[in-house]
């Protein structure tokens, strides 16, 4: 994609801007979702929220208003100068199992207003389907990608990527649309399991396609909530479409960055938005239920946005893994989803950067970042010309290589450098089991590649009951 240009990036997280013929579009970012028909916020004061873009529905224009968009153009239609994503109705499909109109009618509808970003009218199947049912699905949507690259003009095409809960299918899906050569690669079909908080699974099948779909945008339909944006910017998303801000104010509920919360529940506001600094929660719930609805889907926006922005100071500041490590405390369900990270180890040293200002250890999810691997492979690579080797867990007495928790060894002459030598870890006392367990790890393979080498390792306090079963070139001298 020539219209795309990766600015900055950590973890697998970037930030990118998007060129449309409306206006670039920086990410990550929240495409707020508008309705034409029913609007709590006017389009066209959506910019002063943070928003670069929007996504409405042409399905519902083609159905209520469809010559008016002929004749308007879409941007016209809602008043706004930003760069507009529609979709093609397939929520609706999806929900009603129908909807009257094809493909190529939904496509060339799009292309005639004036859409910067056109999106087939992919099928989504829903968690759970039978594979059958999967595959014959999939194949439909991939029939309909195929029609949909014909209709690229200066337009971008957004090509869907399905299957279910099925992970080959999802890479298999991920990998046809690469080879059309869309724009944008939308992740459908997941709001079930945000719903139902399946975000393992959500993990998974986001790592699946990343692994196929490496460089161009990503897109994860139906991302709304702004507790889940760090995990899936780190885990290479770049755009999300919100229609919660709106949904969740009409039920009342208040969204924060740690999950939502209900009005009713709310004595005080934890926020400092320009709502949350106007109002107090009594003062909106005894307001007109359609007035109370906008106050709160425009804070609900606010908070939306002003996490976007501490993602991408985390991005510049190649502190992702501290925000996201910080974040996932939020919910069980996310700490769980994170911790498939280890079984995709490849993949996510394969884009985090490999220099950085410092490792902050915010718990045992830090011991499964890349640089703790690559500080293993580092110290195998040390070539040692000495038979015997000094190792202390006391910085005090002077040794080849000392020992710290999660990094293992650190060489004297690494003491200064990145990762290991910048990591700031808590008191040993005080860390988990796990960080000291992984050292340990570490230690033992340096020794068993250097098995023709005698170690003395001088240890005090809580690193003896690690270090009990040495193999025999060792030499284990307890130090005060």
């Amino acid at each position: 994609m020539q219209k795309f240009e990766i600015v900055c990036k950590d973890v697998m997280g970037r930030i990118c801007k998007i060129e449309t013929p409306h206006g670039k579009i920086e990410t990550p970012t929240i495409l707020p979702v508008v309705n034409p028909n029913i609007q709590f916020i006017e389009p066209s004061e959506l910019k002063k929220f943070g928003a670069e873009a929007v996504m409405t529905n042409a399905y519902i224009i083609y159905r209520t208003m469809r010559e008016e968009a002929l004749e308007k153009g879409v941007h016209r239609l809602l008043d706004v100068d930003m760069p507009i994503m529609t979709d093609s109705g397939s929520y609706q499909l999806m929900v009603y199992g129908d909807v009257e109109i094809t493909n190529m009618e939904i496509l060339k509808f799009q292309k005639d207003i004036g859409s910067d970003i056109i999106v087939p009218l992919d099928i989504p199947t829903p968690p759970d389907a039978d594979r059958e049912t999967a595959e014959k699905d999939l194949k439909l949507t991939i029939d309909r990608e195929k029609e949909a690259i014909s209709f690229r003009n200066s337009n971008l095409i957004a090509l869907p990527i399905q299957g279910s809960t099925y992970l080959d299918l999802r890479r298999r899906s991920a990998e046809v649309a690469r080879n059309l050569g869309g724009d944008i690669y939308p992740i459908g079909a997941v709001v079930p399991l945000l719903d139902t908080y399946r975000f393992q699974e959500l993990v998974k099948i986001i790592l699946e396609v990343k692994s196929v779909i490496r460089v161009e945008p990503i897109h994860l339909f139906g991302c709304g909530h702004p507790m889940l944006f760090a995990i899936a910017v780190a885990l290479g998303c770049d755009l999300f479409d919100s229609a919660a801000y709106a949904l969740y104010a009409k039920d009342d509920r208040y969204m924060t960055i740690y999950g939502t919360k209900k009005l009713e529940d709310l004595s005080n506001f934890p926020c400092n938005c320009p709502v949350c600094l106007e109002y107090t929660p009594e003062e909106l719930r005894k307001m007109d239920k359609s007035e109370r609805e906008r106050i709160l889907a425009e804070h609900n926006l606010y908070v939306s946005f002003q996490e976007i922005e501490n993602i991408k100071q985390a991005i510049r500041e190649n502190s992702l893994f501290e925000l996201v490590e910080k974040r996932i405390r939020a919910h069980p369900y996310l700490l769980a989803a994170w911790r498939q990270i280890r079984d995709y180890g490849t993949i996510l040293e394969e884009f985090d950067p490999r220099i950085k200002k410092r490792y902050l250890y915010c718990g045992i999810e830090s011991i499964y970042r890349p640089c703790v691997d690559r500080h293993l492979r580092s110290l195998l690579e040390i070539e040692i010309e000495k038979s015997e080797l000094t190792i202390s867990t006391d910085y005090g007495i002077i040794a080849d290589f000392y020992l710290k928790p999660v990094f293992g060894l650190v060489p004297i002459e690494m003491l200064e450098t990145y990762p290991a030598g910048h990591a700031e870890i808590p008191d040993l006392d005080l860390i988990e089991r796990e960080a000291i367990e992984k050292a340990i790890e570490i230690l033992l393979r340096f020794i068993e590649h250097h098995s023709d080498k005698n170690f003395k390792i001088y240890a005090s306090g809580r690193w003896v009951e690690f270090l009990k079963d040495l193999p025999d070139n060792c030499e284990l001298i307890l130090s005060e």
